[in-house]
């Protein structure tokens, strides 16, 4: 067999020729093609292909293979839910050089087994979880857009060997032993892709690569906003009473929720700044078992608006605040209450503070059951 060699020009790609590899592709032939990393060897996620490719690699066929595809949109084909931080991950690092292993409940892992062929649902998930990558390579993406099945694209290397970051590199191996090879030229970042894997307990690098665990943790991280007026009496009850939830379903501690991934925040529309919470919030919430003492005011700001990804109000004069500051935000931002605003309590007595406390426990207990860990 003969590899043929097709020369393309990322800035002006011959459809045509990307819809012939990936009609060879769905065929079961192997096509070697570049990303953004190194070349992979794209092969139709089907047994007998699988076992092609494992012997041209050398690769033990146990070893789990990560899907590749051409868009983010096709993810929910495989994982049909994500969870907060990798749902962050995904919006923030793809398509690029990033490999997400997800995880799946016994729940959504049965809906795939049910949904997916036998072949590709036992070639694609191992003990409950699948590994993904969306290419930021026009070709790439091109090609996986372009085939009709699942695609597999491990590095187009012989097991053991550094992965091609050209297509004479890919040649020296492979030639005679692929149906195509599509050759754009060298690889921009000429390493592999991170491999990542995120959960309930947090992220963890499983291989190295293009992206640090540190820039990672900055693309995964989820933020939560608390808006009212002052910032002393109803957002700061909001922000204590949420840690301390959002903590127990993470079942971690309240001090741990960083590390985890979540921050929280709370803001006054007023733009008091350094101010504490009011003794009979703090009264009210030590009596359920959060302590806000340490809690000083802080000003709602338009890049505060911008920096989170959900932000609760406590009333619809506060949803506005918000809206103007950053009319972008209008999707992000509810009141926490659905659809009643929860009253100031500032200069009353104990029991209303007491009466809208439990008004905001019952809200945040809702808010925190709706969220996806």
């Amino acid at each position: 067999m003969e590899t043929k060699v097709v020369k393309l020009d990322a800035a002006k790609i011959d459809a045509a020729e990307i819809k012939e590899a990936a009609q060879l592709i769905d065929a079961s032939g192997l096509v070697a093609f570049p990303t953004e990393t190194v070349y992979g060897i794209a092969c139709r996620v089907e047994t007998t292909s699988l076992t092609k490719l494992n012997n041209l690699k050398g690769r033990d066929p146990q070893k789990p293979y990560t899907l590749h595809i051409g868009q983010k949109a096709d993810l929910e084909k495989y994982v049909p839910v994500v969870g907060l931080r990798a749902q962050k991950l995904v919006k923030n690092a793809w398509p690029g050089p990033l490999t997400i292993v997800f995880e799946l409940d016994d729940r959504n892992i049965e809906k795939q087994r049910n949904s997916l062929e036998k072949q590709v649902f036992e070639n694609l998930y191992k003990d409950n979880s699948i590994g993904s990558r969306c290419p930021d390579n026009a070709i790439a993406s091109m090609l996986l857009r372009l085939t009709q099945n699942p695609v597999v694209a491990p590095s187009a290397n012989i097991t053991g060997q550094p992965p091609a970051a050209d297509a004479e590199h890919v040649l020296t191996q492979f030639s005679g032993q692929i149906e195509l090879l599509l050759d754009a030229g060298p690889c921009k970042y000429k390493k592999s892709s991170t491999v990542v894997k995120i959960g309930k307990k947090g992220l963890g690098i499983l291989r190295p690569g293009a992206y640090s665990q540190a820039e990672l943790e900055a693309m995964s991280e989820v933020k939560f906003l608390f808006v009212c007026t002052g910032n002393t009496c109803r957002s700061p009850m909001a922000e204590g009473m949420f840690r301390k939830y959002l903590a127990e379903k993470l079942e971690c501690k309240v001090d741990c929720l960083g590390k985890r991934g979540y921050k929280t925040f709370s803001a006054g529309t007023m733009g008091m700044v350094g101010s504490p919470a009011s003794p009979e919030a703090i009264a009210v919430c030590a009596a359920k078992g959060t302590d806000i003492k340490a809690h000083k005011s802080r000003a709602l700001s338009k890049q505060l608006v911008e920096e989170c990804d959900f932000i609760f109000a406590m009333s619809r004069m506060h949803r506005e605040r918000v809206t103007a500051l950053s009319p972008e935000a209008a999707n992000k931002c509810v009141l926490l209450a659905e659809d009643k605003d929860i009253s100031d309590p500032i200069g009353q007595p104990q029991q209303v503070y007491n009466n809208c406390a439990e008004l905001i426990e019952k809200a945040v207990k809702k808010r925190i059951g709706e969220l996806v860990i």
